[in-house]
């Protein structure tokens, strides 16, 4: 199975952002979860309108699916200005990146999602135009080139990452608000999970709520996609209201256990413990064991299994858990003891 295509994957495929949009909260107030992040911003935010100045440059990181582009929106609604959205990889050249910043208006906000891969020259070009709102560009070849600068209007960057530590320091230092996300509570989950049902039209009992809650791997977005799966079967194979029968049917047909995990998640602990002991073990061995890329296993896979306690990341390589052991029902190491290094 293509990673793109699994259920709990985190990262928005194509053919699902119009629904997504619907389902986005467009203000602070629609917004749940991450309060630590959004308490901060509010305040940001109100200073910079009655400074009328346009806010700090942002950078959000975390794991993918907990809401860094609608977080963005949202500051660009509550700022009352207009929002551009682009990735790291879209901008191959100086040029494309000079072609977005020259058509940004005062206060606008500019949302880079992966800006951990932005070429080098490109981000180079972006530190004079994030300092001092203007571009360096160079005319001409040999000794007849010629610098000129251009002025930019004062615009607020928001950058996004699933690798804060990719980013190079002077990107990095020339932010000014730094946000880190974390996975989000059960408790969170199921409000958001009520939302979306309510803008979507769905009928949901109170216990299939918390059971999606719990089995949606702390992503809003993996949880927005399991009620629609379970509201594909409520209505071929149920009465079209999401009960506790069709969500335990649907889960089931979907190979999604009661902690999230769905079978290459399994496959990735069992590998580890039956073909390494338990590890430790390289990621790029682990990689190659399940026909994998290294950067998917740790993009996609790593993220939630690290979070849920399943794995462990050491010196020396990955090791699984005394909780995988228990989880997948096989026999831990005869000594009992699973030890870690710092």
């Amino acid at each position: 199975m293509d990673y793109e295509d699994r259920i709990v994957e985190t990262r928005l495929n194509n053919d699902e952002e119009e629904l997504e949009s619907t389902l986005r909260p467009k203000y602070f107030s629609e917004y749940i979860g991450q309060k630590g992040v959004t308490d901060n911003l509010k305040i940001y935010i109100e200073a910079a309108k009655m400074r009328r100045e346009p806010l700090d440059h942002v950078l959000f990181y975390g794991p993918p699916g907990l809401g860094k582009t609608t977080l963005a929106g949202i500051i660009a609604n509550e700022l009352g200005v207009d929002l551009r959205i682009t990735s790291g990889p879209a901008i191959e050249r100086a040029g494309d990146l000079a072609a977005i910043l020259t058509n940004l208006n005062d206060n606008d906000v500019l949302f880079i999602d992966e800006i951990h891969r932005l070429n080098r020259s490109v981000e180079e070009v972006l530190y004079s135009a994030m300092e001092d709102f203007a571009l360096d560009i160079i005319i001409g070849k040999g000794p007849s080139a010629r610098s000129i600068r251009l002025d930019l209007a004062k615009f607020t960057l928001i950058g996004a990452t699933t690798r804060a530590g990719s980013l190079s320091a002077p990107l990095r230092d020339r932010f000014g608000v730094i946000s880190k996300f974390d996975m989000y509570t059960v408790e969170e989950l199921s409000e958001i999970i009520r939302r979306s049902a309510g803008i979507l039209n769905i009928s949901i009992d109170e216990p299939s709520l918390a059971e999606l809650a719990r089995r949606s791997r702390g992503t809003p977005r993996v949880a927005n996609r399991l009620l629609k799966r379970v509201r594909d079967f409520s209505q071929v194979k149920g009465s079209g209201i999401i009960d506790t029968k069709i969500t335990d049917k649907t889960l089931k047909a979907l190979g999604i256990d009661e902690r999230g995990l769905e079978s290459l998640d399994r496959d990735i602990l069992s590998i580890i413990i039956q073909r390494f002991n338990g590890g430790p073990v390289g990621i790029d061995t682990i990689a190659a064991s399940i026909g994998e890329e290294r950067i998917t296993i740790e993009d996609v896979y790593e993220p939630y299994l690290l979070q849920a306690g399943f794995l462990h990341r050491t010196q020396k390589g990955r090791m699984v858990s005394a909780e995988a052991y228990r989880h997948l029902g096989l026999a831990q190491p005869c000594d009992g003891q699973i030890s870690f290094d710092d």
